[in-house]
């Protein structure tokens, strides 16, 4: 006899269902599990629960785990009705309890699925529920988006104990989780492991290295896969982009960039993008725009932010109101990051009352100003030297204060000497807990400035008593293929003799064009003839001087990227070594690109 609720929900869901079929099929749970395959809504979801439960079947129906998938994991569904079905299951199977971790690990709040995960370890002891492969694989999923590291830790080691680890998804998603907590040594050490590795590995890896400051060791390891013969895809491509982003390895890139549009991967629109970023922060702005200009398929919100970031960074504001302008113009609806971009784009100009324009636009346009967005205009009235103006902002936000922003105002102070605005600054950041390096080194600068030595020293007993430790600056150059990195005097690097020799060279040149050292920078208490020995010798002024050695035949821009912002002093000596030796010199610091060129830079001495 046909189940007339059945036939219901039949047609419900299917309006071309008819009785002859359901008769046809004979089996119930064989026709129960063809609507389920076509649920479109919550609605056809909660029916077929319906029928299982009227009819007795939900607590020993082996599709009562597949609807729960479904309900779980598919648009059609509801998380939360998910687990309110969950919980009316006296004995959970194992297909359940995935299920949920499943949706879990996928949802706004993936330490949820941790969480169960655990409950189930818990309950398995009792009950049939087992622990199997994709239960430790949605898991992993979860520890790689909640950045659970020692979850990881405690998975590998079940996956071990019960045998799992030869499942070649379990393991790639181990490989992956491991990259994205950060222990990039284990990663790599099961990435040995591996007896059979497919293209997911390599690009869990690649990736992995590229976001965890191994940027060189992830283009070897992009370099290896191919050599052994695999056609990197769209996401490995993206990884190591990154890479050459994060290194600003032009060479890669543009190899990496043929690769692309050889295998026609320049159709992603994703792909174009990292490709934009990567020729930006390489320093080749108009090859960014060349390949934003080109991109053949549709752009996107991402494609146009990236672009104008990069002209940011550049110090070219104008063209980066230009094209978030004509954002508008291409019905492109600005996000919170296109506003962020154009207001950096100020920044570096010194574009004040345009960047004031752009911020009051913001939520006009329906888009709620975030944190960025203050930090953002604290640091474009700060530059300007309207430091009132600019504590005002922090004072009057309608939200906490992140420390961003009293940084801003502390770095702004800085620059504009203002001892007393730092003095507030700086109490701020203490109240709320900073014990960021950058803070203290800032207000010591400025007491330095002002000659005032036992503030200088007070603010380095604080820093010993917080266990505070600066980050030391370094620079770096790449030459045939080599990273060359420089400390502030090292000598470790090969030819440092040849490198202190070209500086001397150097100093004795541009004492001829006036230059005087910046003394004042130097934040100990000594001579000023030692303050000029402490200067010579920075890291970027090493990395600058072992380019010339290395190019001395070869009309080429140097190119120089150094972990924190330039020295005040290294801005002025490279401006004229532009002009002496008729060299453009790219520096790329931690927040923009300065390009020297006949003895000015792009920044125009705004930064």
């Amino acid at each position: 006899m046909v189940n007339v609720l059945m036939i219901r929900i039949g047609a419900c869901i299917n309006p071309n269902f008819t009785p002859f079929q359901f008769r046809v099929n004979g089996m119930a749970h064989v026709y129960i599990e063809t609507l389920i395959q076509r649920c479109k809504t919550l609605g056809h979801i909660k029916q077929i629960q319906a029928h299982l439960l009227t009819t007795g079947h939900f607590q020993f129906c082996s599709l009562r785990s597949r609807l729960l998938d479904l309900c779980a994991v598919s648009p059609a569904g509801d998380l939360g009705f998910a687990v309110a079905i969950f919980r009316q299951i006296h004995e959970p199977l194992t297909n359940d309890w995935n299920a949920i971790i499943r949706g879990l690990a996928a949802g706004p709040e993936p330490s949820r699925a941790v969480a169960w995960f655990l409950s189930m370890l818990r309950a398995s002891s009792s009950s049939r529920c087992r622990v199997d492969a994709l239960t430790c694989t949605f898991t992993l999923k979860a520890c790689a988006r909640a950045l659970c590291s020692s979850t990881t830790v405690q998975l590998h080691a079940q996956t071990s104990r019960r045998g799992l680890i030869a499942d070649a998804l379990l393991y790639t998603t181990l490989l992956d989780a491991y990259s994205k907590n950060g222990d990039l040594s284990s990663a790599q050490k099961l990435f040995e492991e591996m007896p059979v590795r497919d293209i997911a590995s390599w690009n869990a890896l690649i990736a992995g290295l590229a976001s965890g400051n191994r940027a060189y060791e992830a283009l070897e390891l992009y370099r290896r896969m191919e050599s052994d013969g695999i056609n990197p895809n769209e996401v490995t491509v993206l990884g190591a982009l990154a890479a050459c982003s994060h290194l600003g390895d032009i060479k890669e890139g543009e190899k990496i960039h043929g690769y692309v549009k050889g295998a026609n991967l320049d159709q992603n629109v994703i792909v174009c993008n990292a490709i934009i970023d990567m020729y930006a922060k390489c320093g080749f702005i108009d090859k960014a725009f060349e390949v934003f200009d080109q991109i053949p398929a549709k752009k996107s919100v991402v494609t146009w932010n990236t672009m104008i970031m990069g002209f940011a960074i550049h110090g070219e504001a104008y063209k980066a109101l230009e094209i978030f302008e004509q954002m508008h113009h291409n019905n492109i609806k600005p996000d919170d990051v296109s506003y962020l971009a154009a207001l950096c784009a100020c920044n570096h100009m010194g574009l004040t009352d345009h960047g004031l324009a752009i911020f009051n636009s913001i939520s006009s346009n329906g888009v709620e100003p975030n944190m960025r967005h203050y930090g953002s205009l604290v640091d474009l009235l700060g530059r300007a030297g309207r430091l009132r103006e600019a504590y005002n902002v922090i004072s009057s936000i309608p939200m906490v204060p992140d420390p961003i922003l009293w940084q801003s105002l502390l770095n702004a102070s800085q620059i504009h000497k203002n001892v007393e605005m730092a003095e507030t600054a700086s109490k701020k950041l203490l109240e709320m807990g900073s014990d960021n390096d950058g803070d203290f080194v800032l207000l010591s600068n400025i007491y330095a400035a002002h000659g005032r030595w036992n503030d200088v020293g007070r603010v380095r007993d604080t820093m010993k008593a917080r266990y505070v430790q600066k980050i030391p600056g370094f620079s770096y150059i790449e030459a045939e293929g080599t990273i060359h990195k420089f400390y502030n005097g090292d000598k470790s690097h090969d030819r440092w003799r040849d490198i202190y020799k070209k500086i001397d060279e150097i100093r004795f040149k541009i004492r001829e064009f006036g230059y005087m050292a910046e003394t004042g920078l130097v934040l100990h208490d000594i001579g000023d003839e030692e303050k000029e020995n402490a200067l010579c010798f920075h890291s970027e002024k090493l990395a600058m001087a072992y380019g010339l050695i290395i190019t001395e035949e070869e009309d080429m821009p140097i190119r120089v990227i150094k972990n924190l912002r330039i020295c005040g002093d290294c801005h002025v000596v490279f401006k004229h070594v532009s002009k002496i030796y008729n060299r453009e010199i790219v520096v790329r610091d931690r927040v923009r690109f300065h390009r020297f060129k006949d003895g000015s830079c792009s920044c125009r001495d705004y930064w």
